[in-house]
């Protein structure tokens, strides 16, 4: 799979950010289950991808499918906006004509690199995304309608007029069976931590979900990002309690009990181990901002 699992930390309410960032930038190799967008606005890209590399260039829109390595080489004039967001969006309804499970798999068969796409199909992911970012930026009333109104808007562009790439040049069908079967394994873990991360889960309860030993669960989950499980758990409920701390004054002991933490004394540590700072300053510090 990869070197390593990112873990996107969400700004709003629902599992969606977009920012710009700008200047001579070195990504290392990594991964994580959401869909990722580039859309070059200045200079040039190089991307690491499917074994490959690209050079990107300003108009142009790179996507990557969930579980997808790659890697950012940025030159210094170039400015690019990233677009991430997660198909948990869609993943609870039951009234859709295409599962999330096949909105996955269209990800994955179609074409990610806008230069193999029509203009016209250009053109209209380029007003999808212009409107995305400025919802990101203005936050009018109603943002989040509009923000999921509009990445359902790419989602039916891809079940619509996305073209089909040609996987024979890339990955062996071997290798494209064994990264789809161990993604769609470490994606029932990310759902069921999404579910229960507040409440305690032991490896063993895990390992059971995906039909593992506990001992070949913990080699496979290391092996396929790049950490330990406890590892993963304990980052992604301090992403939950950074989220509360942003969002919400309440106290320490409700922000550690709503994060999974049932010790204020180990979340207190745990935070300020990984974060740098205690968990109260992180919070004096973003209302701070927000009263200037």
């Amino acid at each position: 799979m990869s070197e390593f699992l990112e873990i996107p930390t969400w700004p709003l309410s629902l599992p969606f950010r977009a920012f710009e960032n700008e200047g001579e930038v070195v990504v290392p190799p990594h991964w994580h289950k959401e869909i990722e967008i580039i859309h070059v606005v200045e200079g040039s890209v190089t991307i690491g991808y499917r074994n490959r590399l690209f050079q990107v260039h300003q108009g142009e829109i790179f996507i990557f499918a969930s579980g997808e390595t790659h890697y950012f080489l940025a030159s210094p004039n170039s400015k690019r906006r990233v677009f991430q967001f997660d198909l948990n969006l869609i993943r609870n309804g039951t009234n859709y004509d295409i599962s999330s499970n096949e909105v996955i798999h269209r990800f994955q068969l179609s074409s990610f690199y806008s230069v193999e796409w029509t203009e016209e199909l250009r053109q209209k992911m380029m007003t999808t995304l212009t409107k995305l970012f400025d919802e990101m930026v203005q936050l009018n009333s109603g943002y989040s309608y509009m923000i999921t109104s509009l990445l359902f808007e790419i989602i039916v562009l891809y079940c619509r007029e996305m073209p089909l790439r040609d996987a024979t040049k890339e990955e062996s069908f071997v290798e494209a069976t064994v990264n789809q079967e161990a993604l769609e394994r470490l994606n029932q873990v990310f759902i069921y931590v999404e579910q229960q991360f507040d409440t305690p889960i032991t490896l063993d309860e895990v390992a059971e979900v995906v039909g593992f030993s506990p001992y070949y669960f913990a080699r496979f989950f290391k092996k396929h990002t790049g950490q330990t499980f406890i590892q993963f758990l304990t980052t992604y409920r301090i992403n939950q309690a950074k989220y509360i701390l942003a969002n919400e004054k309440c106290p320490m002991i409700e922000v550690a009990e709503r994060a999974g933490f049932h010790s204020v004394k180990t979340f207190h540590h745990v935070f300020k181990e990984q974060v740098g700072i205690s968990p109260l300053k992180f919070q004096k510090t973003i209302f701070g901002n927000k009263s200037t």
